[in-house]
């Protein structure tokens, strides 16, 4: 029998959720009972965690067990070197109602990102229609849906037990090419969402455990790497099977009441350790911590002129902490979303979120939506946090991502260094740059979409007790590395000439931020590719602490039209590396045009066979005054060429002497120098008072870059409350706006 509903007929079916309800009517009702009763889904009393701790304790063990197997075992199944030689990839188990449960070991940026997905779905009334069924698969990517960026797909498969919805198995990968405007899977050069490739919405993709040809022949014909999103899509698939097995063994073994009341505690209890935890380690209060990052894309050629503009991302990240364990983050101020591909919608800054709570709060194996529940957040509509508009482009979401959550990290360390526990503080992470990308024709003369993951690598903010990790891994997947050069050799059209430390990336201190590295490439075998860069140039995103410098910007050095077959065919030297670029290997040893400067964020142009394509990957936050830097540490920033020499005299004051070859610190020498400079800090310094009066004169009479201004205004524009502590702070009127020139 067909039923008339909400303007259409459809077919009677009976509810999968619990006890007869709709999966929507279980999601409407934990809602409201959180909301009534501030426990999730009203679970008040712990009962099978108090009564019976060691089977609560084994049957978390077995899931999560499940989960990390899957992930392990699934790595192995697509032969991608994104997610074979990085490990970019994670599954997590949810409710029926798409609350995370437990997640595995990856990028665990995309637990919530799938909760997101799933809610979607039931709000969406999936469950009606096309219906969720024993066997079905889903797939998605839109970031306004539940993602990061539009290259992170994921997989979301029911799990049912008889006839009823018991949770969602869900997997990531971040697949190598999306098919967007511009080549690549952080695509920068669309400006619409119309041009960010792929669209998954949610998509039902399979049933019977068996993927529709259909999907599969739109995913081969709609991206430029079809061999390795099929092997992607495999691998999800399988993961997602084998956390399916996981839940079936557990709920034959435990009986699914209990099963039914584990999940509910196991999210209930996740949310009150959350709370113990900020009244243990954060002082209350409200943290200040904004970042920025620059987008010069003024002038590119490839792009119209409304979109070919500089422009500064604004993240006025403020933390506000209760005496309860309150844990509030809000965006308010945030400029507004724009013509590029940096938008980043409120589910990518939730994953952000929960990326690096578990690597500061709660960093154990017990995590789940009970840290999203014990927190709140605020992203203003039409920000770049929050572009609600359709038209905005997501493919590079990460561009606001990472600078953004910088301050969270400053924020967290300094509530934990005022409660003492100073080997918990944390300068700021390096920012995820240079990223190469491009694509056109690989070796094997094979359309390709092509990013080096050696992204995934870069330097460790400085911590309070020494020096950050060096090129270690990333703000978001603190698992990762750089992977074999011969393998990315293998997958795209490049030659590598050389891979070593960049000096001066980490930022200085009495601990030195970690260093990130350098790779030279040739562009190689291919007569067909467009490449670009991806990176900050005139901002830093990843400032220091207590004193400590930020890591480095970047710049661009490639040449185009380059020597080096010839130099090949001479036998004479070639650029490996350039640590420091007023005495570049580069230059020295490649003629041709060399694109030399600032323009660190690009439109794709195109390089040729025996070209040169120069990537350095950035470094993190420095902390604590470099004058207390330890002469021991100075030595080993030389030996390990972490750092130049110039910058270790003129920064913290060393007196270096060469010793066969080799620098030492003249220690009372060094000490001398230090004093001296302390005299010169002290006699350039001027009272808080007058230092704030003079950039209040600098504010009132406009004396900003133009970019500033106008990004300023943008945030005038969306926040009043912020637009009012700003203009109160430098006592403005109420009505200020700044002059803008262009």
């Amino acid at each position: 029998m067909a039923e008339f509903k909400k303007g259409r007929f459809v077919e009677e079916y009976e509810p999968i959720g619990w006890d007869g309800k709709t999966v929507l009517e279980m999601l409407e009702e934990s809602e409201r009972l959180f909301e009534e009763s501030g426990h999730y889904c009203g679970v008040e009393e712990l009962s099978l965690m108090k009564e019976d701790p060691i089977r609560y304790e084994k049957i978390f063990a077995k899931l999560r067990g499940g989960l990390v197997n899957a992930r392990e075992t699934a790595m192995n199944v697509s032969a991608s070197p994104i997610v074979q030689e990085i490990g970019e990839l994670c599954f997590a188990l949810y409710t029926p109602e798409g609350d995370s449960v437990a997640l595995s070991t990856g990028i665990i940026v995309h637990v919530h990102t799938m909760s997101d997905a799933i809610k979607f779905m039931v709000r969406n009334d999936y469950e009606e229609n096309p219906r969720i069924s024993p066997g079905d698969i889903f797939s998605n990517n839109i970031p306004k849906l539940g993602d990061v960026h539009n290259a992170d797909v994921q997989t979301l498969i029911p799990i049912f037990w008889e006839d009823e919805l018991v949770g969602w198995a869900g997997g990531v990968t971040h697949v190598t090419d999306i098919g967007a405007s511009t080549p690549g899977n952080v695509p920068v050069g669309p400006i619409s969402s119309y041009e960010d490739g792929l669209d998954l919405t949610a998509n039902k993709i399979g049933e019977n455990d068996v993927v529709y040809r259909d999907h599969q022949i739109r995913c081969e014909l709609g991206v430029r790497t079809p061999m390795f999103w099929k092997l992607d899509e495999r691998c999800r698939i399988a993961g997602c099977h084998m956390i399916r097995d996981a839940v079936e063994r557990t709920i034959a073994e435990e009986g699914i009441d209990t099963y039914k009341q584990f999940i509910r505690e196991a999210i209930e209890e996740g949310r009150r350790t959350f709370i113990q935890r900020v009244k243990e380690l954060m002082i209350p209060g409200t943290y200040f911590a904004p970042a920025f990052m620059d987008i010069p894309l003024k002038g590119e050629m490839g792009l119209p002129e409304y979109a070919a503009i500089d422009s500064v991302c604004h993240a006025p990240l403020e933390l506000t902490v209760g005496s309860n364990g309150e844990f509030h983050i809000s965006f308010d101020g945030a400029n507004k979303w724009g013509y590029h591909s940096f938008n980043c919608p409120p589910s990518a800054m939730q994953g952000a979120i929960w990326v690096l709570l578990t690597q500061t709060m709660i960093p154990n194996d017990k995590v789940n939506d009970g840290a999203y529940f014990a927190t709140s957040s605020e992203f203003p509509e039409y920000s770049l946090c929050n572009p609600v508009e359709k038209e905005a482009a997501t493919g590079a979401a990460w561009g606001y991502l990472i600078p953004a959550f910088t301050g969270l990290i400053r924020s967290i360390s300094r509530g934990v260094y005022a409660r003492g526990y100073v080997e918990e503080v944390l300068s700021s992470y390096a920012m995820t740059m240079n990223a190469l990308q491009g694509g056109g024709k690989d070796q094997y003369g094979n359309d390709t979409g092509m990013l080096s993951f050696e992204i995934s690598c870069v330097g460790g903010g400085a911590r309070g007790i020494c020096d950050g990790l060096d090129y270690g891994a990333a703000m978001w997947n603190p698992e990762g590395d750089m992977g074999d050069m011969e393998v990315w050799e293998l997958i795209m059209p490049l030659l590598y000439m050389g891979r070593s430390v960049k000096p001066c990336t980490g930022g200085l201190g009495k601990y030195r931020g970690g260093s990130g590295f350098q790779s030279v490439y040739a562009i190689w075998k291919t007569t067909d590719v467009v490449m670009q860069n991806a990176g900050n140039g005139n901002s830093f995103p990843s400032a220091g602490l207590f004193g400590g410098y930020p890591g480095a910007c970047g710049y661009r050095h490639n040449v185009l039209k380059a020597d080096l077959l010839e130099r090949f065919r001479k036998h004479e030297p070639y650029p490996s590396r350039e640590d420091d670029p007023a005495d570049s290997e580069i230059t020295k040893f490649c003629k041709g045009e060399h694109l030399f400067d600032g323009r660190t964020l690009n439109y794709p142009y195109r390089m040729e066979h025996g070209d040169i394509y120069y990537s350095y990957y950035r470094g993190g936050g420095g902390l604590g005054d470099p004058l207390e830097r330890d002469p021991e540490l100075i030595e080993h920033d030389l030996e390990g060429n972490f750092i130049l020499p110039r910058y270790l005299e003129k920064v913290c004051g060393a007196k270096l002497v060469k010793d066969n070859g080799s620098y030492k610190v003249d220690v009372a020498a060094t000490e001398q120098r230090r004093a001296e400079m302390r005299d010169e800090r002290a006699k350039r310094a001027v009272p808080v008072k007058e230092f704030l009066k003079a950039e209040q004169r600098r504010v009132k009479n406009s004396e900003l870059d133009p970019i500033l201004k106008k990004m300023y205004n943008s945030s005038f524009e969306l926040s009043e409350r912020w637009g009012k502590y700003f203009k109160e702070f430098w006592d403005l009127p109420a009505a200020f706006q700044f002059e803008e020139t262009v």
